[in-house]
């Protein structure tokens, strides 16, 4: 246990220096949007080739939708900036579809167009560390402006490989980005790394920052619908709320470490 403590500290510390508190990139060609939005998709061998097709339909069908277009143009310059990325283990993200601006059904609809096209990869490992550690970055000298700054990111598992994720969690959202959460919860936690409180996991450990919040899915029929209003609730903005991970461990409702720790119990049988 004091090996795993100091460990975390030492990952802690490095992250943090990986990532310093926010500063101002924003050059004078930075066009001004209401929102800079990263897609951060789980495509973890874990979500069954029916699971990756509905959530990519899901996020298609969203990106076009009324509900989201209507958000869009209600902001104070009618338009955000939009990412796309899948990951999986610590090795293993990539940009889908890159920075572009939606102002409009003609961008939504291109920016879906592109996204429908791209074939669906199924990859190794869990490390929803490293997908955060992959995107964060992005934000800075994207060409583009906005007061918020927000990672949506999607799962169906506790992170359990690469960096502990109260370390990239935390040294993220102290940047001023936030973290908003889809744990996907469809099947019942039968996985060697399956947890059956996965809500819990991403709002105690995954999702922070300012205005943060979660949205489960629970069956399949909700995929679309719950992605749908996730968007909507990131793009019109909602009431401020820091969600931080307990500062006691006495004080948490789930270990943040229950990936790693049923990943060893698993490679020690």
């Amino acid at each position: 246990m004091r090996a795993r403590a100091v460990a975390f500290a030492l990952a802690a510390a490095l992250w943090a220096a990986a990532f310093p508190p926010a500063q101002s990139f924003a050059q004078a060609a930075d066009t001004p949007v209401d929102l800079e939005l990263i897609l951060a998709v789980d495509v973890s061998r874990s979500m069954d080739i029916d699971e990756q097709q509905l959530q990519r339909d899901g996020y298609i069908a969203a990106l076009t939708h009324p509900e989201v277009l209507s958000a869009i143009a209600q902001g104070r310059h009618g338009r955000i900036a939009l990412q796309y990325v899948e990951w999986a283990g610590p090795d293993s993200q990539y940009t889908v579809v890159d920075w572009r601006v939606i102002d409009g059904p003609g961008s939504a609809g291109a920016f879906a167009a592109t996204l429908a096209q791209a074939p669906i990869q199924r990859l190794q490992g869990t490390s929803i560390s490293h997908g955060l550690a992959f995107v964060a970055p992005q934000f800075d000298g994207n060409g583009y402006k906005a007061a918020r700054r927000v990672i949506d990111v999607s799962g169906d598992g506790p992170n359990n490989m690469g960096m502990p994720i109260e370390a990239a969690r935390e040294a993220i959202i102290d940047s001023g980005i936030t973290i908003n959460g889809l744990p996907i919860m469809i099947k019942r936690p039968m996985g060697l790394f399956s947890i059956p409180d996965l809500d819990v996991y991403y709002e105690d450990c995954v999702i922070g920052g300012f205005g943060a919040f979660l949205v489960v899915v629970h069956s399949a029929d909700q995929f679309a619908e719950a992605i749908r209003r996730k968007l909507v609730l990131e793009i019109a903005g909602r009431a401020p709320q820091v969600v931080r991970a307990a500062a006691t461990a006495s004080g948490k409702r789930i270990d943040c470490l229950i990936g790693e720790k049923l990943r060893e119990r698993w490679m020690r049988d």
